[in-house]
């Protein structure tokens, strides 16, 4: 089992549409990438803790790899916008990738350099790919939000 790390706007979305890969064998929403330890959700909403709401995956790479992985995340938020997805502003709703080996990190940047030379967005690309940072699991109540609550899609494009 390998772990691959996302941020993409609000993780509600963001975890429903991982937990649905095949081969991903959990999700769990969280912060990642700022400087406050053990943060809550009102600590990262507030803006100044410097963590992304983020996604971590447990997958098999034998069932999906981790480009497919990165094809997903590409197609569910707008890789454009710096700290903001849809209705979403702050820099706790950056777009970037946490990768967790040198190999993570290779295929990441090949992935991003291709999308911008894809066409598919006017503007550059602007997320960020950084070594895995602590991961913070965010209360329970966020886990799996979106299915608790019997809905689908949570500003994801």
């Amino acid at each position: 089992m390998e772990k691959a790390t996302f941020g993409a706007g609000c993780f509600w979305g963001v975890e429903e549409a991982f937990r649905h890969v095949n081969g991903v064998v959990s999700t769990q929403a969280g912060f990642s990438g700022g400087y406050l330890e053990n943060p809550s959700y009102q600590d990262v909403c507030a803006g100044d803790s410097g963590h992304a709401e983020v996604v971590q995956l447990e997958f098999d790479p034998h069932q999906v790899a981790y480009k497919d992985l990165l094809s997903v995340f590409w197609t569910i938020h707008d890789p454009t916008t710096p700290n903001r997805q849809g209705p979403d502003v702050g820099e706790q709703y950056r777009s970037v990738i946490f990768y967790h080996n040198e190999e993570q990190r290779r295929i990441a940047v090949e992935a991003k350099a291709d999308l911008e030379k894809s066409g598919r967005f006017t503007r550059p690309v602007v997320t960020a790919i950084e070594p895995a940072a602590p991961f913070y699991r965010a209360e329970e109540y966020h886990q799996r939000y979106l299915e608790k609550r019997g809905m689908k899609g949570c500003h994801i494009r």
